[in-house]
């Protein structure tokens, strides 16, 4: 982002990105509990800016973050109560945009299944290029998927991959890539494309411009 401010707390609409996250997820009658992973020194911010402003109707726990995304997800972990059959949704607090109705259906298909994910279809062309810049060949797209979050997971499951991973030195792109290396097959459902991750400039520009059309079509900010 090339910003002093780290990304989440941005504003967009006046408020943090992460607020409009956090809404989306406290809004959801099937969350009972939001854990909030941020760097430790950033708590009092947090507190300050984010929880004590914002009416969420449920419990925000702040829990510090790790070295690595991945050790931030395993804190968390380690913060919930231990009860094998919960599901746990892990989310990118910078993807503001999760439609309600597909959260839910990432919770219910993950009680079904194990596991579940977010992902959309590849809609461009995919080229395998090598360390020189040149193409080395075309990738069928037909079956590639790009992955998102939210991804939900029977506690005992992903906690499991997650201290497999850790035994093993392996670091994951995603949470369901652990998964996937415990021989468990993970679903994806169908995510959107307004589902973005808000990691650069340009990124931010192409927010407003998606809760601008929120607004223009009468939702009153609510995620799309």
């Amino acid at each position: 982002m090339d910003d002093k401010e780290r990304k989440q707390y941005l504003l967009l609409d006046g408020r943090p990105l992460i607020s409009h996250t956090i809404a989306v997820f406290s809004e959801c009658n099937m969350i009972d509990e939001i854990f909030l992973v941020v760097p430790e020194e950033d708590f009092a911010f947090c507190n300050d800016n984010i929880l004590n402003r914002q009416n969420f109707q449920k419990k925000v726990s702040l829990v510090p973050g790790g070295a690595e995304r991945q050790d931030s997800v395993y804190n968390g972990l380690l913060a919930i109560d231990n009860i094998d059959d919960s599901i746990v949704v892990i989310h990118d607090g910078v993807r503001p945009f999760i439609r309600s109705e597909q959260l839910l259906e990432c919770i219910t298909c993950a009680i079904d299944y194990d596991a579940c994910i977010l992902g959309i279809p590849a809609y461009d062309t995919l080229k395998r290029v090598d360390s020189s810049g040149f193409i080395e060949n075309t990738i069928e797209r037909n079956t590639i998927w790009l992955a998102q979050t939210p991804q939900a997971f029977k506690y005992k499951l992903i906690r499991d991959a997650h201290e497999n991973a850790r035994r093993a030195a392996i670091t994951g792109t995603d949470d369901a890539m652990l998964v996937e290396l415990l021989g468990i097959k993970v679903k994806v459902i169908r995510g959107s494309r307004c589902n973005v991750k808000i990691t650069t400039k340009e990124d931010l520009l192409l927010a407003m411009s998606i809760l601008n059309t929120i607004k223009l079509n009468g939702v009153g900010g609510r995620a799309v």
